[in-house]
């Protein structure tokens, strides 16, 4: 199926639920890439200076963990994004002279672009090999081609993504497609003040619902839709007991709009909210349950100075 259809598709599916929803991935196009860097950047954010206070403080550590073999590795980065974070690690492998192949892998192509060209201009002898697919197939075809030790990414508590133990299916899928030589090094947002983990996904810049409408433009651009992004507010909240963020849409009237792509029209009450992210939070027990109910054991979890993050290493059982 064609990237188009398959955004129609889901679209279409997200909007005739009950309760509606969006499915977040599709915030990411060029617009949405360079919304993301400047969340990152924001204040209230503090995912992003968290995880590279850990890379930077415990790099050495993390040097020998993915290279006890002492062979050849490869760090192969899911969601790789801009690559603020890992450069420390790159800067520091190849500082070091350690033979490894860096393979960042993304859905989105302009972003890899952007990457390969800093990467080219400022680690020329790093050996990248960016790969623009979904994950599980780009690790297929890595498996194929060849038989290095395998060090997989999964920063920025992207793992957050899931609900709960919706997790769980993923990282067996994961977990199938490695050998017990390899390692997954995997980034959790910790909890802690809901008032701090609120503030970050409620910008007083707007920045993050900006993200959000972004995902309306983008179905009025591609699929002929007609949003109105001022009948919208964008609503986050977070749930301690449960440890979910949710952010959501809400339509602020009774409103029908049309998406011609889908020949297709959709009703939203006055106050009828839209899911459209979840960012799920985590106490060190999620992550051993996590880890052991997906066929994994915890090797050595990292955290930053305030523990609000963890870089949790992990292998096969």
């Amino acid at each position: 199926m064609e990237y188009i259809e398959r955004f129609a598709e889901d679209v279409r599916e997200g909007l005739s639920s009950e309760p509606k929803y969006l499915h977040s991935k599709y915030f990411y196009d060029e617009v949405g890439d360079n919304l993301f860097q400047q969340i990152m950047e924001l204040e209230e954010y503090y995912l992003t200076d968290c995880e590279a206070q850990i890379f930077e403080n415990n790099k050495d550590e993390i040097l020998d963990c993915f290279s006890d073999d002492g062979g050849v590795f490869d760090l192969i980065e899911f969601g790789a994004g801009d690559g603020l974070k890992t450069k420390i690690l790159l800067n520091h492998f190849v500082d070091n002279n350690v033979n490894f192949n860096y393979i960042p892998i993304d859905i989105s192509e302009s972003v890899l672009d952007s990457l390969t060209e800093d990467l080219n201009n400022t680690l020329p002898d790093l050996v990248n090999k960016p790969i623009c697919d979904d994950y599980f197939h780009a690790l297929e075809e890595l498996n194929k081609l060849d038989y290095n030790k395998k060090v997989i990414l999964f920063l920025g508590s992207n793992i957050g993504n899931f609900r709960g133990d919706n997790a769980i299916p993923f990282l067996k899928h994961l977990g199938a497609d490695m050998s017990n030589k390899d390692q997954l090094f995997i980034g959790f947002d910790l909890m802690k003040d809901p008032r701090v983990i609120l503030d970050a996904y409620n910008d007083k810049e707007g920045i993050t619902a900006e993200f959000n409408f972004n995902l309306l433009d983008r179905i009025n651009n591609e699929l002929g839709g007609n949003f109105q992004r001022e009948n919208f507010s964008h609503y986050p909240s977070y749930n301690p007991i449960t440890g979910e963020t949710k952010s959501y849409l809400i339509s602020l009237k009774h409103q029908t709009v049309r998406l011609e792509k889908l020949s297709q029209s959709f009703t939203f009450e006055k106050w009828e909210p839209v899911f459209t992210e979840i960012s799920q939070k985590y106490s060190l027990r999620d992550i051993d349950h996590l880890a052991n109910h997906s066929g994994f054991k915890v090797e050595k979890n990292f955290f930053d100075n305030k523990s609000y993050f963890a870089d949790s290493l992990w292998h096969l059982l």
